[in-house]
């Protein structure tokens, strides 16, 4: 059966189509419509019709901004907005006329890594997406691992400082208002009132505030995933999102790591993504 997989983002949909054997047949890339729900459903619906229109039999997955609450089957916490306690898969598969499996950014990330990217020897992997969020994913044995309440691997919403930082969650402390993008530029301004994007910021470190920036950023990046080591204690960890292109979390920053960790002896695998910024896709049509 060939795979038919979206992935729609906060600005582009990328669309993606693969035979049996896993090999790209087409691909597509178009703008996200922005804050026009109805209009993300007829470009959805047309990248899909474009796509399988010279195949008979496909499965088809979406990747999606946010999580369709089990209560309600509706998208929750979802920063692309007007999705927000929207049906979208049920808008879709009555549009379409076709079942669709529907998952998150991160899980779909780490479904990609774990069968086709860089973790894919792996059984029990834990998928990190660092960018203007902090999310996670599970995948054992090649297969999602979502929770009793659809929010397994959710990391980036664990409390890393009591009375920390306020998070837009509610909660105050959040590792993603000490990790992401958006939080660590704001601690950069903070320090050096300065504001300079995260690559600037990266080609700016060498002084004393900028060793300083960057200590505090390894050490929440240390205590964030040795948490997650304590209690999943996966075989692998895979970085993705923009924030996985920065060299010293792969060398400052897993030292940190295994310094925290509750063990005399942690050896778990932090790597670099293989797929890009097109895991999404590939992890919709493996879903």
């Amino acid at each position: 059966m060939y795979k038919l997989g979206i992935d729609l983002g906060g600005t582009k949909t990328e669309a993606i189509l693969l035979d049996e054997s896993l090999d790209v047949l087409e691909r597509k890339r178009i703008l996200t419509p922005q804050n026009d729900y109805q209009e993300i459903l007829d470009s959805i619906s047309s990248l899909v019709l474009d796509l399988s229109s010279n195949v008979s039999d496909f499965s088809l997955g979406i990747c999606t901004p946010g999580t369709i609450s089990k209560q309600t089957g509706l998208i929750k916490n979802s920063n692309t907005q007007c999705l927000i306690g929207k049906s979208l898969k049920e808008d879709l598969e009555n549009k379409l006329e076709k079942k669709i499996s529907m998952e998150n950014d991160a899980n779909c990330f780490t479904m990609a890594e774990a069968t086709m990217g860089s973790a894919m020897e792996f059984s029990l992997v834990f998928g990190v997406i660092m960018g203007t969020g902090v999310g996670g994913g599970i995948v054992i044995d090649k297969k999602l691992h979502l929770g009793r309440s659809n929010i397994a691997g959710e990391w980036g919403h664990h409390t890393l400082h009591r009375d920390g930082n306020p998070c837009y969650c509610g909660k105050m402390g959040c590792v993603e208002t000490y990790i992401s993008g958006p939080s660590l530029e704001k601690r950069w301004t903070e320090m050096t009132r300065k504001s300079q994007t995260l690559p600037e910021i990266i080609s700016d470190i060498d002084n004393d505030i900028g060793q300083r920036w960057k200590d505090e950023f390894i050490e929440n990046f240390g205590y964030g995933l040795a948490n997650v080591i304590d209690i999943l204690d996966p075989d692998a960890i895979v970085l993705g999102g923009g924030l996985s292109n920065i060299d010293f979390l792969y060398t400052d920053g897993i030292e940190s790591v295994y310094s925290k960790v509750f063990s005399d002896m942690v050896d778990t695998p932090i790597l670099k993504n293989k797929l890009g910024d097109s895991a999404g896709v590939f992890g919709a049509c493996m879903l």
